[in-house]
């Protein structure tokens, strides 16, 4: 059964969400920066409401994905994405 505390607050927090296949949610929360990049912070949770996967998203003034940092459940660090030429 879903926590719906938790997931009022995931709702609070994060300004768009889609429903999974397996039952879970994914987040997303959009914050713009300075030079026109932008990084989206993504959450996935399952059918309980409990973290499965955090990362955030960069992308750069073109709207290309630039960098992956996924945080949790292993903090990866910044993986640059390769340009495809």
């Amino acid at each position: 059964m879903r926590d719906e505390g938790k997931q009022k607050e995931n709702e609070r927090k994060f300004d768009r969400w889609e429903e999974l296949s397996d039952g879970g949610r994914r987040y997303y929360l959009e914050l713009q920066g300075r030079y026109g990049w932008k990084a989206r912070y993504i959450k996935e949770v399952d059918v309980l409401e409990t973290t499965v996967k955090f990362y955030q998203e960069i992308y750069d003034e073109h709207g290309q994905l630039v960098e992956v940092h996924q945080k949790y459940p292993v903090d990866l660090g910044h993986v640059k994405i390769k340009e495809n030429k």
